[in-house]
């Protein structure tokens, strides 16, 4: 048997508007699952006893809600994707829902592909080291660090120059640090080579 036979189970709920709910809980919820408390709603809304048969259609759902959203599916599409075993009227009803918050959650998603474009940071083009007292306190001696860095296309500054002063002991630990992460970078390299 399919585990589409599980969206008969929506034929329980007592109103079209419970069945957008769960829709929309199960879109807010996509990234981090159902809590405890919205699965108990849709158990009573859909007068369920317990998780074994609600589990299955939440899958179903969720599956129906990806490929409408991610493949941008149009209306005689997204009757397509229903199984024959799935009653018509269930699948002009997910149909109708489906295309009423199809445009919004598109929208959610381009929103976070916007957010999660990555900041470009500029790349190092040279770097220079000299030794002076400037700035430093009581005459110690500190290395000081020229970078010049070039930005993005997009930047209004495409060439910067950073320069920054460091004492022996900060010299010292930033040092070890930079040693640290080659140490860890090579074992990565050798262990992704290995497999």
């Amino acid at each position: 048997m399919s585990v589409w036979k599980h969206l008969a189970l929506l034929g329980r709920a007592n109103s079209k508007e419970s069945i957008e709910y769960i829709l929309e809980a199960l879109w807010r919820t996509r990234k981090t699952g159902l809590d405890a408390a919205d699965r108990q709603i849709f158990r009573e809304m859909l007068q369920l006893p317990n998780d074994s048969d609600l589990d299955p259609l939440l899958v179903c759902l969720r599956i129906l809600i990806r490929k409408c959203v991610y493949e941008n599916s149009k209306k005689d599409e997204i009757q397509k994707l229903f199984p024959a075993e799935v009653q018509p009227e269930l699948q002009r009803l997910l149909t109708l829902l489906l295309q009423k918050f199809q445009k919004e959650w598109r929208e959610d998603i381009a929103k976070e592909d916007t957010a999660n474009d990555r900041v470009i940071l500029p790349q190092l083009r040279a770097m220079t080291w000299s030794r002076g007292n400037e700035g430093s306190e009581i005459g110690d001696p500190a290395a000081i660090t020229n970078l010049k860095l070039r930005g993005d296309e997009k930047s209004s500054c495409k060439e910067n120059d950073v320069q920054f002063h460091l004492r022996k002991g900060t010299l010292e630990t930033m040092l070890k640090s930079m040693y640290s992460v080659r140490s860890q970078l090579s074992d990565d390299v050798q262990i992704s080579n290995r497999s």
